[in-house]
């Protein structure tokens, strides 16, 4: 893949049933230089309404979500906003499910338990034409 042109703001939508940590990883992301939160979200259904009317350039997307899972709603986003580039930040991890995530054109796929140390990281390599999966889970994509 080419390296992507640099992005002055990178707009993030911000998928995650659980209240405490959506505002823990959006907490995160004001910190960072560069980086606008357009949207929070928790279920898949408003997921992809508002990845087709927001057009971000990056969605944080969890698996486990209420209305439609993460796997669907990557589906559905890829039709209505094909340019956003995602990474799951979930629990998930068996080699099924990372697998699935790239084939439906995932950049990421970060555990949830390592998100502060690696979160940082997988938004670099995927701003740059990369991918990048969390250690330990299956390295399909790497």
């Amino acid at each position: 893949m080419a390296k992507q042109a640099a992005i002055s703001q990178l707009r993030t939508l911000v998928v995650e049933d659980h209240k405490a940590f959506l505002d823990h990883i959006t907490s995160m992301l004001r910190e960072w230089p560069n980086t606008q939160i357009v949207g929070e979200v928790q279920d898949g259904l408003q997921a992809v309404e508002r990845a087709t009317t927001l057009q971000p350039d990056l969605i944080l997307l969890d698996i486990g979500l209420p209305g439609l899972n993460g796997i669907e709603a990557a589906r559905r986003i890829r039709k209505f906003a094909p340019n956003a580039r995602i990474i799951f930040l979930t629990q998930e991890s068996s080699p099924e499910i990372v697998h699935e995530a790239f084939n439906l054109g995932a950049s990421g796929f970060v555990s949830k338990s390592l998100c502060y140390k690696d979160l940082p990281a997988a938004i670099e390599a995927v701003l740059h034409g990369g991918r990048f999966v969390s250690t330990g889970l299956d390295g399909h994509a790497r």
